[in-house]
């Protein structure tokens, strides 16, 4: 059976890069894996072709790209203070064996599936309280008080796990635990060729990582941990075509119950403006162009009513218009050494610009149903009842 030896790093902690260099010192393994995979591996190592501002808009994912995008800048900022930049320590493995020439695996799981599982295992409320964590770190990371060195140590990377755990159960399924049974079965695979197999991996997945090598048969299905996640019914649709259908038949009802056609077109006016007031503020917020802003105030009454269609969408076409990022801002979102230095990127802001316009077109939406019949100065029990039944009364007529 072939020796293994797992090291635990915190991944902006220069202890944990002496560290790494003396296990591979004193344990002279066979073969080195790193909690790496390939690719993030050449974005640590090279430069990398990025993707155009019109392949990220069709994506579609703004959310999950800015997630990526701020998960990156926090430990970006955290690296710069403790002066450390993120995955130096996998580097250094990597430099060591090579010196040693021992050959190195990349035992960690593609980032773009451990992202996309992440996001689609998370309900709505665990991605709100995610969402507005992430935003609170942007304007308050601050390592001082902070003992990056004691991330390593096992009792304070538990109670760290358990909060997160706490915080977001299926993000902790997605990050944590399947990442520590992929990693389980990357480990086992290079032990059944290697004598000596030594493992760098984050010090959160060494309890995870040990329980899987010492019960090698409770690992899941290595096919389970790679797959996309099962889509359920597409909810965002379905209540999108709701709303659209709801809106019509209110306006059906208020048409047909005789209370007068100003009231009809208020109606449909407050439509128009809510939505377009909102999506347009939530652009501004994000420090969108006036024409971006512009033009998501002139669809969002539009986009609104088609669950197909996003007024983010526009807006962030008309940014990129004028705002006009250049290649290499991914590069530079990841650098940014402040939240207001990230903003004034143009690829940041054209995503953002995306992401907010429609935050604010649906709480656009939210409003008009919630406060139409006030504004209207109407009873909706009448409007609704008397409308329906003349409704009914005249399809009756036309059959």
């Amino acid at each position: 059976m072939a020796e293994i030896s797992l090291v635990g790093t915190a991944h902006v902690s220069q202890k944990s890069v002496e560290e790494v260099r003396s296990a591979i010192e004193e344990f002279q393994p066979d073969i080195v894996g790193v909690e790496l995979d390939r690719g993030r591996f050449i974005s640590l190592t090279e430069e990398t072709a990025e993707p155009s501002v019109t392949e990220i808009l069709k994506s579609g994912n703004f959310g999950q790209i800015l997630l990526q995008w701020v998960l990156t800048y926090i430990q970006q900022r955290i690296g710069a203070e403790t002066g450390v930049k993120p995955g130096s320590e996998m580097l250094a493995a990597i430099e060591e064996a090579r010196a040693h020439q021992k050959p190195v695996a990349f035992i960690d799981r593609d980032i773009r599936i451990t992202l996309s599982r992440f996001w689609g295992l998370m309900g709505i409320r665990e991605k709100i309280r995610l969402i507005w964590a992430l935003l609170y770190s942007l304007v308050s990371v601050d390592t001082q008080g902070i003992e990056i060195d004691e991330l390593t140590d096992q009792d304070v990377v538990s109670v760290a796990m358990e909060e997160f755990r706490k915080f977001s159960p299926r993000g902790a399924q997605a990050l944590i635990d399947e990442r520590d049974a992929y990693l389980a079965h990357q480990i086992l695979m290079l032990a059944r060729r290697y004598d000596r197999v030594l493992a760098v991996i984050g010090a959160g997945h060494i309890k995870g990582v040990q329980r899987y090598l010492d019960a090698p048969e409770t690992l899941p299905l290595l096919s389970d941990l790679t797959a996309e996640v099962k889509k359920g019914l597409p909810w965002a649709k379905i209540l999108g075509a709701g709303v659209t259908i709801l809106f019509l038949l209110l306006i059906a009802a208020i048409a047909f119950s005789g209370v007068g056609l100003d009231i009809l077109l208020t109606a449909i006016i407050y439509w128009v403006v809510i939505n377009g007031l909102l999506s347009a503020a939530f652009t501004v917020l994000a420090g969108g162009h006036p024409l971006s802003a512009a033009t998501a105030f002139a669809v969002s009454w539009m986009t609104s009513l088609n669950p197909l269609l996003a007024a983010g969408w526009f807006a962030a076409i008309v940014e990129a218009k004028i705002r006009k990022p250049a290649t290499g801002e991914i590069r530079q979102i990841m650098e940014a050494e402040t939240f207001s230095e990230m903003r004034r990127i143009p690829l940041f802001r054209v995503v953002l610009v995306a992401a907010l316009a429609n935050v604010g077109s649906s709480i656009g939406t939210f409003a008009y149903f919630l406060f139409i019949f006030p504004v209207l100065g109407i009873d909706p029990s009448v409007v609704i009842g008397d409308g329906f039944s003349n409704m009914l009364q005249a399809i009756a007529g036309l059959l």
